[in-house]
């Protein structure tokens, strides 16, 4: 397939998601960023590889135009690795959000593609485990079937999967979609 016709597809994809992706669920999510922000509660953004990047953008988006007090383990590379060492990659975030004191009144963004699972993102699921014991919020961003996270999650975002080969990158494309949202929502009302 020539460069035009990638670009023609992916962009078409990009309008199959835009029609499909069910804005009851953005709604959802920005209702319950809405509730922590009255509460004065924290938002935790959690994220892997390129959704650990979204995540500190999401922070700055957030704290910044919204006016959330938000915060992303892994803007703390010493800290985050220094966790992975010492209790393992799948405790990395719960031995950050005890220490962080993590309430109600907080909650979790979790930004996934697939949003953890028996063997995949362990370190999200036992995230999520722990604001819900803790009586957190927990809101995700994700793809494919939603994982735990659209078992647990008190707003769940699915970005519709309109192409296999291209899950990751319309679900990290359209977290940034979500997000941005959300927080103009914040400004907005």
């Amino acid at each position: 397939m020539d460069d035009k016709a990638y670009i023609a597809r992916y962009l078409e994809e990009t309008t199959r998601i835009s029609q499909t992706i069910e804005q009851g669920s953005i709604a959802g999510l920005v209702a319950v960023l809405r509730g922590v922000k009255a509460a004065q509660g924290r938002l935790f953004i959690l994220g892997v590889g390129g959704s650990a990047g979204n995540a500190s953008h999401a922070v700055n988006d957030f704290r910044k135009i919204g006016g959330l007090e938000a915060y992303a383990p892994t803007d703390n590379v010493s800290e985050l690795t220094a966790r992975i060492n010492d209790i393992g990659w799948d405790q990395c975030f719960t031995g950050w959000l005890e220490v962080s004191h993590l309430r109600a009144g907080d909650a979790l963004l979790v930004l996934s593609v697939g949003g953890g699972g028996p063997n995949v993102s362990q370190n999200l699921v036992k995230a999520m485990e722990l604001a819900k014991a803790r009586g957190a919020k927990v809101a995700a961003i994700v793809s494919r079937d939603g994982g735990t996270a659209a078992k647990v999650a008190d707003a769940c975002v699915l970005v519709p999967v309109v192409s296999p080969e291209r899950v990751t990158p319309h679900a990290e494309g359209w977290q940034g979609v979500v997000w941005h949202l959300a927080v103009n929502a914040l400004v907005q009302g």
